[in-house]
């Protein structure tokens, strides 16, 4: 080496650019520990962190080790030596006094000790050149609390994100297990409307049930009765046509078809000019500018047109809201928005509106929507009378509420589908109306207990319809407490699908209810023959029967017929498969006068038992047939009554049939409107006003 060189070294005191040879020949102490040596050293400084020592390496004195590469022997210096920048070269000393430019920033010391107190988990080296340990025991001090102080930090954060994530599993474990209790709670509740009974358990409970019932049909001998009477002789009939007679019953139906000019010319059904205008007017309502001075009439008919066309939108309803109306009916009016019903009701002069059907109103009228429109004040609806809100299932009792104060003249009131009304809801509401309330409508109110609103019912001083359809706590007491209590008075019954119903609670219907106009007993499993027997006996004005999915046997229906059936007009046995030719003959022969007949399902009727129907009810209009398929066109084509309009055998505009049927409906079915009550309420609106 040159004498430059020396002089550099000697200045500095270090040499960087040695050999490998050379560097375990001098034997400097600087170079990094490898392998065991460095585990040791690790392991050592865990263990002093572990014991929470004051972070400092204690000294180490290492021994003159024999070097196998090299063959000589070299030193190990302690780390306080090394500290001291002492190193022993060859007998000569040399000065190692140099800065690694470590980033020291950000340390805090301790203002008495010295010590370093809190240390930053990154130190960032600051020197771009070669990464060298520090040989500074304070410094080898620092890195070793910083590495430490680095892991223990990771593993608080792993602990707390390991924390958090076993957390939010088991709360979606959790939620998911409370959804699925209310799911199975909820098909709990729902299973029982829609299950049926296998076949040996309807026989089961078919034979509990006549036990049970045994006990009422032994309590009154009407063996004289005019329904036991009619039973016997059709029963004897029967017995003599399965007899000797057996060809009696082929040439009792034996009916000549007309011929087919005469059908073609009888059946010959030609639109009025007015059917062609309405429905014209329908299909195009976005066109109508005015609905003055149409009367009321013309306003339901074209009402229902268009609701059955689904176009009923706000333009619609604002025309029939217009002005001063007296009755407004809407079907459907589920395409109305909130803003659209309030901007349309907020401004509509209702002081001489007397019917209001708003069915389907379930999106557009909440209670809030209520109390800014309809129920904006007191005596808003001086005049009401009638009011329909079907699938209003938005409306809650605190809107019932405020629809009673602003109408306190009404008289019927249709909340069928209204899921959110409750017993104690429907119970404040009828106590406004004790003395003028007369029709009430709650069908499929899953949350009514009927238990519980009997006592307010039983209070109703005037009250003629009742429908409670689909309530699953309608049973022989509710029916029992309120008809003896307003029975005299009742003229309509809809019990349909109330499930708990048995004989008992028709036979105290047929004691109590003398002028019984319309019964709906769909889907009562638990009736038997003797239902209609109390029925006939008791009930002999009754217009309106439907008596469909039921278990009565054909000479039960034919009996009660024979009592019964001239005062009908609309009969519905659909699904009832006993139905045969005694229910036929029935029919023809004593109940003439009907207008709606259902005997969809019925597939024991013939052609020929039909054709004797259709030709001997000359005031007949429909006639349902869906399902009976062994129907022909013999019978389609080869009866002689032109009036009557057949659907359910072909694919046709069925609404366009059931539209023609409609009668056009009072403000109230079976009484005339209570005028000097509304006259008097009309009055103090005034004065109010």
């Amino acid at each position: 080496m040159g004498s430059g060189e020396n002089k550099e070294k000697e200045k500095w005191g270090l040499d960087l650019n040695l050999s490998i040879q050379e560097e375990f020949l001098t034997g400097l102490g600087f170079q990094d520990f490898s392998g065991e040596e460095k585990e040791a050293e690790n392991d050592h400084l865990g263990h002093d962190f572990g014991r929470g020592s004051d972070f400092r390496i204690g000294e180490r004195d290492f021994a003159v080790e024999t070097d196998d590469f090299t063959g000589s022997k070299r030193l190990r210096y302690t780390i306080e030596e090394k500290g001291k920048a002492k190193v022993d070269c060859g007998g000569s000393q040399v000065n190692l006094d140099f800065d690694l430019n470590l980033d020291l920033r950000g340390f805090e010391k301790d203002p008495v000790g010295g010590k370093m107190d809190t240390w930053p988990f990154e130190a960032q080296v600051l020197s771009s050149g070669p990464v060298m340990h520090d040989f500074f025991p304070d410094r080898i001090e620092r890195n070793t609390q910083v590495e430490n102080c680095d892991v223990s930090r990771k593993d608080i954060v792993f602990e707390q994100r390991k924390e958090i994530a076993l957390s939010s599993v088991r709360k979606r474990q959790s939620r998911r297990k409370e959804q699925k209790l209310m799911q199975r709670e909820i098909a709990r509740n729902v299973a029982p409307r829609f299950a049926h009974l296998g076949p040996q358990e309807q026989m089961k409970q078919h034979k509990e049930t006549k036990v049970k019932l045994r006990e009422v049909d032994v309590e009154l001998d009407d063996s004289q009765s005019p329904f036991s009477l009619a039973l016997e002789a059709i029963k004897m009939r029967q017995t003599v046509r399965k007899g000797s007679l057996t060809g009696l019953s082929e040439s009792f139906f034996k009916r000549v078809p007309a011929k087919a000019e005469d059908c073609n010319a009888l059946k010959r059904d030609v639109p009025t000019l007015l059917d062609l205008s309405l429905k014209a007017l329908a299909k195009n309502a976005d066109a109508i500018v005015s609905l003055e001075h149409v009367p009321d009439k013309l306003r339901h008919r074209l009402s229902h047109l268009v609701s059955d066309c689904g176009v009923v939108d706000a333009h619609f309803v604002e025309l029939l809201a217009r002005g001063s109306p007296t009755e407004i009916r809407l079907r459907n009016i589920s395409r109305l928005t909130e803003e659209e019903f309030a901007k349309i009701f907020s401004v509509c002069d209702t002081k001489d509106l007397t019917v209001l059907q708003l069915d389907l109103c379930g999106r557009c009228m909440p209670d809030y929507i209520l109390r800014d429109t309809l129920a904006r004040s007191s005596h808003r609806l001086p005049s009401l009378a009638t009011i329909s809100l079907k699938g209003a299932h938005r409306l809650t009792d605190i809107g019932l509420t405020q629809l009673a104060v602003s109408a306190p003249a009404l008289q019927s009131i249709n909340l069928s589908q209204c899921s959110l009304l409750t017993s104690q809801g429907i119970s404040d509401f009828v106590s406004c109306f004790e003395s003028t309330l007369r029709e009430l409508y709650i069908d499929d109110c899953q949350n009514i207990d009927a238990t519980i609103i009997l006592p307010a019912l039983k209070k109703l001083k005037c009250l003629e319809v009742l429908s409670v359809a689909g309530i699953e706590t309608v049973c022989d007491n509710f029916v029992i407490g309120l008809v003896k209590a307003c029975g005299i008075n009742m003229k309509e019954l809809g019990f349909a699908n109330c499930v708990q119903l048995t004989d008992i609670s028709l036979q105290i219907v047929g004691k109590n209810c003398p002028n019984l106009c319309a019964l709906d007993l769909s889907y009562l499993h638990n009736l038997t023959d003797s239902a209609l027997k109390h029925l006939a006996n008791g009930c002999q004005s009754i217009r309106r029967l439907k008596l469909r999915r039921n278990d009565f046997s054909d000479e039960a229906i034919s009996a009660f017929l024979e009592v019964s059936g001239q005062s009908l007009d609309t009969l519905s046995v659909n699904n009832i498969h006993r139905v045969a030719h005694n229910t036929a003959i029935s029919i023809a022969k004593c109940s003439r006068n009907l207008v709606s007949l259902d005997l969809s399902w019925c597939r024991k009727l013939t052609d020929e038992a039909l054709g004797m129907i259709v030709d001997c009810c000359l005031s007949l209009k429909l006639l349902k047939l869906f399902g009976c398929t062994q129907i022909t066109e013999a019978f389609l084509n080869g009866h002689s009554n032109s009036r009557v309009r057949i659907i359910g055998c072909k694919t046709g505009p069925v609404l366009e049939h059931l539209d023609a049927l409609e009668p056009q409906e009072n403000p109230l079915r079976y009484s005339p409107l209570t005028k000097a009550f509304a006259d008097q309420q009309h009055i103090i609106y005034h004065l109010d006003a």
